[in-house]
């Protein structure tokens, strides 16, 4: 395993990714990250703050002769999400990512790899270090907490920043520029539940693994499965013959399924049909998604008794509702041929001290589809007698065919490379949409190297598409 990514071109980005990655950075326990990045610009000596939310800006001055040249903000976010195989021993919170050369990408071993949004955070800081490159006056903004409902974006103050152009550095795809992106929506559906004693019988653990999950905005229409949906088409197929005792499923709301399980109590005539149950609705599945989850595996082993279970009421009318809810691609959009409109992701199920809870992330890039995508879900739960509770929405960007920087950057980009970047929107959310609330007067674009599966264990990063996008954003702040 070729673990010295420090050695790669160019060396100023690799070097501050790889020291990234030894920094734990999880969302909401980002904390070091943020510490990390606050004496990296107090330790240049550049005027560095840190607002009540605790996101990070870093300004550097222009360059001699650049003083008149308008202010550009760097902007990125510091966490990652935390997401592993399950045979992987690794605590987010204290261990460090173990990332490695792998033919043309970078990737990690058995982990997330950080490359979103780590490789924007690592440009950005070789930015603020170069004492070569000619430029005009620069912000760096660090947000915290962007991949669960981007918290730092949300609460940034009007007023701390004087750039008038903002470049993030979010976006997965080298030779594209980013103008526009889906908003989104967090759904939580709660049902209570008593725990009652468990009957007599054989308790059994139900497992749905080896998915490929990803990311919920930029792979949800790859058509992958979703853990928690296929769990529950096992247990709508036995719901009269078991007692659920617990469920788990998910455990990152922008991050599609990889994993999930139930608990059951099955009385000893009917656990052949429980396995013959589970047998077949694997064999369906399989069949079904063939080609997007080849490795895809729903096992039924024997466990220890369980002590509790969920009423049979609440436990049928949870399966019904999980079973109904919509999931993945709603529509496709009208306006931008091949992009996904609307979607949702059925996230995280979870049971336990007498709640059961599901997370749902909506996403469209029409506010009106996503309300009503909303109040369908909610729909399905009222039915079936859960609390509903929507939080964290966030707007989608509306491109601006009149963008002066993406006009620059194109010419930039075709005259660096000899074709002109592809101009796009992205049905995953990036935090352009909130930033233009607060600064409408800025002018915005996303560009980034190119990276896969981000929100999963197989997430990499291409090595080549690295470098052509950092001279690329080299030659644009030298431009402007």
């Amino acid at each position: 395993m070729n673990t010295n990514i420090k050695e790669l071109k160019p060396s100023e980005v690799w070097r501050h990714f790889y020291e990234l990655t030894q920094v734990p950075r999880p969302s909401e326990a980002e904390h070091k990250a943020v510490d990390f990045v606050y004496d990296f610009g107090k330790n240049l000596g550049l005027e560095t703050t840190k607002d009540e939310i605790g996101n990070v800006i870093i300004r550097k001055p222009a360059t001699s002769g650049k003083e008149n040249v308008t202010g550009v903000i760097l902007q990125t976010h510091l966490d990652m999400v935390p997401q592993k195989n399950n045979e992987k021993e690794h605590d987010f919170e204290k261990d460090p990512i173990t990332a490695y050369i792998d033919g043309d990408w970078v990737t990690a071993d058995g982990t997330t790899l950080g490359a979103d949004n780590g490789v924007g955070v690592a440009a950005t800081m070789a930015v603020l270090e170069s004492k070569t490159l000619k430029h005009g006056p620069i912000e760096a903004l660090f947000t915290i907490n962007e991949e669960k409902g981007m918290v730092g974006a949300q609460n940034l103050k009007p007023g701390l920043l004087k750039g008038k152009i903002l470049i993030n550095l979010d976006s997965e795809d080298e030779g594209e520029l980013y103008v526009g992106c889906a908003g989104g929506l967090d759904a939580t559906f709660t049902f209570k539940y008593a725990g009652l004693q468990a009957p007599a019988g054989e308790t059994y653990k139900i497992y749905v693994t080896k998915l490929k999950g990803g990311h919920s905005g930029i792979d949800i229409p790859l058509g992958r499965g979703n853990a928690n949906k296929v769990l529950f088409r096992v247990l709508k197929s036995v719901a009269n013959d078991v007692y659920l005792s617990h469920v788990e499923g998910g455990n990152a709301r922008n991050a599609i399924p990889r994993d999930a399980f139930a608990t059951v109590v099955v009385s000893p005539d009917k656990a052949a049909a429980l396995s013959s149950a589970v047998s077949n609705i694997e064999k369906l599945v399989k069949a079904e998604l063939q080609t997007t989850e080849p490795d895809l595996q729903i096992v039924l082993e024997k466990t220890e008794p369980a002590t509790t279970i969920i009423e049979k009421d609440v436990q049928l009318r949870l399966i019904n509702a999980i079973y109904a809810c919509p999931n993945a691609v709603i529509r496709m959009s009208d306006a931008v041929p091949g992009l996904v409109e609307t979607s949702t992701n059925l996230a995280i199920v979870n049971s336990g001290n007498g709640e059961i809870k599901i997370s749902c992330l909506i996403r469209s890039s029409v506010d009106s589809s996503k309300e009503d995508l909303a109040s369908m879900e909610e729909s399905v739960f009222s039915l079936a007698g859960a609390e509903s509770v929507f939080s964290g929405s966030y707007p989608g960007w509306n491109p601006n065919p009149d963008s002066l920087i993406l006009s620059k950057m194109k010419k930039i980009y075709s005259d660096m490379y000899g074709n002109e970047p592809a101009v796009k929107a992205i049905h995953a959310g990036l935090e352009c949409g909130l930033l233009g609330g607060i600064y409408p007067e800025w002018d915005m674009i996303s560009c980034g190297p190119t990276i896969r599966y981000p929100h999963s264990p197989d997430e990499k990063v291409n090595i080549a598409s690295v470098e052509k996008w950092w001279k690329f954003l080299v030659a644009t702040l030298e431009n402007i």
